[in-house]
């Protein structure tokens, strides 16, 4: 497959933006600065950015407890996540929110919970709208192996399923559930055929390939897109870090029980390296390039920590603001 250059280099700064907004967590975290739970996607980045490429701002997103990714791929700004992580009112949410509530609905990306499960349920319902507004947008629910646990994947499957619906359920899977491994909760590991009883397409693919990410969902969206939903994709990845925090040190204890070879190996398969790797073998952009972008990345995630020092915390004055209030008449 021929791939046009601006292309390619615009899955690389996705990537790169996830990754470099990420780290920048990692010190203020260390230190306490950051003191909401933060749960990092670096190593996970290829499968939102190949998903997003095919996007628009109609389409609808629904993402998870480690959303920082489907977030900014989606379109959402930097500075709005990195407000958010710090609580402050630059932030998506005013700084209400945190890390795992984060929202852009100007660009589709309709909001993060940290709920398992949680918002599978409202990408249905975002797909019943779409449906019977007649429009040809898409939603798409990010989860976790572990949700794939949870009843209201079953039924949010069942529903889609008998309504035709434009959904796309992309698990990704990261072998481990907060600290459980997948081997210790399934007999079997092929997540993706639990959609096939309903009647649904699946596809499991390499989830640290982003080409191989954006075909398995290009044939994805055009079925939503004609009527064809829904479509189940299951990505193989692996997070390169704790499953909340650098290293899921915890007080002094280290919980990650993950073993170091393990992790060592998945290293080797780091999405951003592999693509770096893959652009300049097969002289699809130049070195200078990619130089250009590492350094834009990295002055736009300055300056959108800059703007977020620099930005005040909520007023305790406005506690009440952004809740619903149900009246009596």
């Amino acid at each position: 497959m021929k791939y046009e250059k601006s292309f390619l280099l615009s899955l690389y700064r996705t990537m790169l933006t996830i990754r470099f907004s990420e780290e920048s967590f990692i010190a203020p975290l260390l230190d306490g600065t950051v003191r909401c739970p933060v749960h990092l996607t670096s190593g996970e980045e290829a499968i939102a950015a190949g998903i997003s490429a095919l996007l628009t701002p109609e389409d609808k997103v629904f993402g998870n407890h480690r959303s920082h990714g489907h977030f900014l791929a989606k379109g959402g700004s930097v500075a709005g996540l990195i407000g958010e992580v710090f609580c402050k009112e630059a932030g998506c949410s005013h700084g209400r929110g945190g890390s795992m509530h984060l929202i852009a609905p100007e660009v589709g990306f309709l909001g993060a919970a940290p709920i398992v499960a949680g918002t599978i349920s409202l990408a249905m319902g975002a797909a019943l709208a779409h449906k019977i507004q007649g429009s040809d947008a898409v939603a798409v629910t990010y989860f976790g192996d572990g949700a794939a646990g949870e009843g209201v994947l079953y039924e949010a499957m069942n529903f889609a399923s008998i309504q035709n619906l434009p959904l796309i359920f992309v698990c990704e899977n990261n072998f481990y559930a907060t600290h459980m491994p997948i081997r210790e909760t399934r007999k079997k590991d092929t997540i993706y055929e639990s959609s096939l009883p309903f009647g649904i397409e699946a596809v499991r693919e390499d989830g640290n390939d982003v080409l191989k990410v954006y075909e398995a969902a290009r044939r994805a969206v055009e079925l939503c897109r004609n009527g064809k939903g829904p479509f189940f994709l299951e990505f193989m990845t692996y997070r390169l870090r704790g499953h909340v925090g650098p290293d899921d040190n915890i007080q002094g204890n280290h919980t990650d029980i993950r073993p170091p070879d393990e992790v060592a190996e998945w290293r080797k398969k780091d999405p951003i390296t592999r693509f770096r790797k893959y652009l300049l073998e097969t002289d699809a952009v130049e070195q200078k390039d990619i130089d250009v972008i590492d350094l834009d990345v990295e002055k736009e995630v300055a300056a959108a920590h800059q703007l977020v020092r620099e930005s005040d915390v909520p007023n305790v004055k406005e506690l009440n603001s952004y809740v619903f209030k149900k009246t009596v008449a």
